[in-house]
Protein backbone atom coordinates (compact mmCIF):
# COMPACT_ATOMS: atom_id res chain seq x y z
CA UNK A 1 0.00 0.00 0.00
CA UNK A 2 0.98 3.44 -0.93
CA UNK A 3 0.87 5.94 2.12
CA UNK A 4 0.39 9.78 2.50
CA UNK A 5 1.04 11.01 5.73
CA UNK A 6 -0.76 14.61 6.69
CA UNK A 7 1.61 17.13 8.21
CA UNK A 8 0.28 16.62 11.62
CA UNK A 9 0.89 12.38 11.30
CA UNK A 10 4.51 13.33 10.36
CA UNK A 11 5.07 15.98 13.64
CA UNK A 12 2.91 13.13 16.09
CA UNK A 13 5.01 10.22 14.93
CA UNK A 14 8.10 11.80 15.18
CA UNK A 15 7.18 13.42 18.42
CA UNK A 16 5.49 10.40 19.99
CA UNK A 17 2.17 12.13 20.61
CA UNK A 18 -0.34 9.88 21.85
CA UNK A 19 -3.10 10.97 19.49
CA UNK A 20 -1.76 9.12 16.82
CA UNK A 21 -3.43 5.89 16.16
CA UNK A 22 -2.68 2.30 16.51
CA UNK A 23 -4.54 1.63 12.63
CA UNK A 24 -1.84 4.55 11.66
CA UNK A 25 1.16 3.25 13.51
CA UNK A 26 0.48 -0.47 11.99
CA UNK A 27 0.05 1.13 8.55
CA UNK A 28 3.59 3.71 8.61
CA UNK A 29 5.47 0.75 10.14
CA UNK A 30 4.16 -1.91 8.17
CA UNK A 31 7.67 -3.14 5.32
CA UNK A 32 5.15 -3.82 2.69
CA UNK A 33 4.08 -0.53 2.69
CA UNK A 34 6.07 2.95 1.35
CA UNK A 35 4.90 6.20 3.12
CA UNK A 36 4.95 9.40 1.20
CA UNK A 37 4.67 13.37 2.20
CA UNK A 38 3.41 15.68 0.26
CA UNK A 39 5.67 18.80 -0.57
CA UNK A 40 3.14 21.03 0.23
CA UNK A 41 2.91 19.71 4.19
CA UNK A 42 5.98 21.14 4.07
CA UNK A 43 4.54 24.43 2.96
CA UNK A 44 1.93 24.17 5.34
CA UNK A 45 4.17 23.61 7.87
CA UNK A 46 6.45 26.51 7.11
CA UNK A 47 3.38 29.03 6.93
CA UNK A 48 2.20 27.64 10.41
CA UNK A 49 5.42 28.63 11.84
CA UNK A 50 5.53 31.65 9.87
CA UNK A 51 2.12 33.18 11.55
CA UNK A 52 2.90 31.61 15.06
CA UNK A 53 0.08 29.02 15.13
CA UNK A 54 3.45 25.91 15.23
CA UNK A 55 6.90 26.29 16.72
CA UNK A 56 9.25 23.64 15.72
CA UNK A 57 12.66 24.16 16.50
CA UNK A 58 14.62 23.97 13.15
CA UNK A 59 11.86 25.54 11.58
CA UNK A 60 10.71 23.60 8.34
CA UNK A 61 14.49 22.49 7.80
CA UNK A 62 13.29 20.07 10.96
CA UNK A 63 9.89 18.89 9.41
CA UNK A 64 12.24 17.86 6.05
CA UNK A 65 14.77 16.23 8.59
CA UNK A 66 11.76 14.47 10.21
CA UNK A 67 10.73 12.86 6.64
CA UNK A 68 14.19 11.72 5.28
CA UNK A 69 15.20 10.25 8.62
CA UNK A 70 12.25 8.36 8.56
CA UNK A 71 12.81 6.79 5.12
CA UNK A 72 9.33 9.15 3.69
CA UNK A 73 9.24 10.24 0.30
CA UNK A 74 8.94 13.98 -0.81
CA UNK A 75 6.10 13.92 -3.49
CA UNK A 76 6.39 17.21 -5.70
CA UNK A 77 3.08 19.32 -6.47
CA UNK A 78 2.57 17.90 -9.76
CA UNK A 79 -0.54 20.31 -12.69
CA UNK A 80 -2.42 17.30 -12.66
CA UNK A 81 -3.37 17.92 -8.82
CA UNK A 82 -4.34 20.98 -9.03
CA UNK A 83 -6.06 20.04 -11.89
CA UNK A 84 -8.13 17.77 -9.96
CA UNK A 85 -8.95 20.25 -7.23
CA UNK A 86 -10.93 22.31 -8.63
CA UNK A 87 -13.34 19.19 -9.26
CA UNK A 88 -13.66 18.14 -5.43
CA UNK A 89 -16.84 18.42 -3.69
CA UNK A 90 -16.39 21.99 -1.15
CA UNK A 91 -16.79 18.96 1.93
CA UNK A 92 -13.23 20.83 3.03
CA UNK A 93 -12.01 24.32 2.50
CA UNK A 94 -8.05 23.79 3.15
CA UNK A 95 -6.06 24.03 0.56
CA UNK A 96 -3.67 21.49 1.86
CA UNK A 97 -6.13 18.65 2.78
CA UNK A 98 -7.46 19.73 -0.55
CA UNK A 99 -3.88 18.89 -2.39
CA UNK A 100 -3.73 15.51 -0.18
CA UNK A 101 -7.15 14.59 -1.23
CA UNK A 102 -6.28 14.96 -4.89
CA UNK A 103 -2.83 13.30 -5.11
CA UNK A 104 -4.24 10.45 -2.69
CA UNK A 105 -7.40 10.11 -5.18
CA UNK A 106 -5.03 10.61 -8.16
CA UNK A 107 -2.38 8.28 -6.98
CA UNK A 108 -4.22 5.47 -6.05
CA UNK A 109 -2.91 6.22 -2.01
CA UNK A 110 -4.35 5.76 1.17
CA UNK A 111 -4.01 8.94 3.47
CA UNK A 112 -3.07 9.04 6.70
CA UNK A 113 -5.04 11.56 8.61
CA UNK A 114 -7.16 12.60 11.80
CA UNK A 115 -9.07 14.75 9.80
CA UNK A 116 -12.64 13.67 9.87
CA UNK A 117 -13.80 15.56 6.88
CA UNK A 118 -11.45 13.24 4.82
CA UNK A 119 -13.96 10.76 4.90
CA UNK A 120 -16.61 12.96 3.08
CA UNK A 121 -14.61 12.42 -0.05
CA UNK A 122 -13.74 8.83 -1.82
CA UNK A 123 -10.15 8.05 -0.90
CA UNK A 124 -8.78 5.23 0.64
CA UNK A 125 -7.97 6.30 4.70
CA UNK A 126 -6.87 5.50 7.43
CA UNK A 127 -7.02 6.88 11.46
Amino acid sequence: MKCLLDAHTVLWLTGNVPRLSQKAKNAIFDPANKNFVSIASAWEIAIKISVGKLKIDGGVMEFFRMVDENGFIFLPIKKEYIEHIQTLPLFHRDPFDRMLIAIASLEGMTLITADENIRLYDISWIW
